[in-house]
């Protein structure tokens, strides 16, 4: 196996897994924190521990045109993105929200079609995304899908949005983004640029009055931190990674796969039931993985990048031997399982 595709392999396995197991951290850590002001000091802390490591390595201070492209995958990906899913979980049922963010693979493979010399999917990606989606919705109970009453329309379109703008950060960091020559600096200034950015909107709408570090549990600063280490740290970098050496369709298959390890650890260490429902969901989720991975693009990724150039890797390298999410607002814990990230 070469250097490059074990590298892939472990940010798959990275993003597929620690992204998968968040649920249960997140839900603790808003417990007792407001989700935006959280959110803002997680990515900022993980933001400072790349940046600082990147510069003690030698990386050059960034010039102040190079934080465009950092704020603007910042808003994109972790305001946007993150912070969409946020705010609409606490108005739409979590049900209706693992189906909508599951498009998140859809609008990624319609933006990248549709953008100048765009790539078209093959019908091998398209049927993958569409047993994706059946699959997810498997998930999914009647009774979960529409929730106790009227589903929140305001909800379900700042939901729509998030995986729209998810969608287009994916595609900003794959396609278009020119940052500094350090990968690891790089994504360190995302995450500054999103965490400054989240701690503005947290002030926006008046959560800061509701920070009392006195009544912060030890269990919130447990999964605050490891939201920190290995959502951020870790999956994020992993997926800008994935971004750059693989086809978008292909990374996103996570919003697919990250319900599935969340629901088998439900089982192994929750003590959830493992239903036939449940069990076919699975085989139509890595059927649709199969699809979509086995499919080579014509773009050219997939490739090891040139000798001498410098990619994400050395974010999952400095961080952790094996390359490195989302927030979310609560879920009860029978509903946990069934919620899909927008992303880290």
């Amino acid at each position: 196996m070469t250097q490059h595709r074990f590298r892939l392999l472990a940010a798959f396995a990275a993003v597929y897994v620690i992204w998968g197991s968040t649920y249960l951290a997140i839900r603790f850590a808003i417990e007792t924190l407001p989700p935006f002001v959280m959110a803002g000091a997680r990515f900022l802390l993980a933001g400072a521990v790349l940046y600082i490591w990147a510069r003690w390595r030698g990386a050059a201070r960034p010039s102040p045109v190079s934080w465009i492209p950092a704020f603007v995958v910042g808003a994109l990906l972790l305001v946007g993105g993150n912070g969409g899913v946020v705010w609409a979980e606490q108005r739409v049922p979590s049900g209706l929200t693992a189906l909508l963010v599951a498009t998140q693979p859809f609008w990624i493979v319609l933006f990248d079609w549709l953008r100048p010399a765009g790539s078209r999917p093959s019908g091998a990606v398209v049927a993958g995304l569409v047993f994706g989606f059946i699959g997810a919705g498997l998930l999914v109970s009647p009774s979960d899908l529409v929730g106790a009453g009227r589903v929140d329309p305001l909800g379900a379109v700042v939901l729509t949005i998030a995986c729209v703008s998810w969608a287009a950060g994916s595609l900003y960091t794959a396609r278009g983004v020119r940052g500094p020559g350090s990968a690891i600096l790089s994504i360190g200034m995302q995450m500054l640029a999103g965490g400054l950015l989240f701690l503005v909107l947290a002030t926006l709408v008046g959560e800061w009055p509701r920070l009392d570090p006195a009544t912060v549990s030890t269990k919130s600063i447990l999964a605050f931190l490891y939201l920190v280490f290995f959502g951020a740290l870790i999956g994020y970098s992993a997926y800008i990674y994935l971004l750059r050496h693989t086809a978008p369709a292909r990374a996103s298959t996570y919003a697919y796969v990250n319900p599935v390890i969340a629901v088998f650890l439900g089982w192994a260490l929750g003590g959830e039931p493992l239903t036939g429902r449940v069990v076919l969901a699975m085989l139509a989720i890595v059927g649709a993985v199969a699809m979509i991975t086995r499919h080579r693009p014509a773009s050219g990724q997939d490739t090891p990048p040139r000798r001498g150039t410098t990619h994400a890797a050395e974010a999952a390298s400095a961080v952790t031997p094996a390359p490195p999410g989302p927030a979310a607002a609560p879920v009860s814990p029978a509903l946990r399982a069934r919620r899909l990230p927008a992303k880290t």
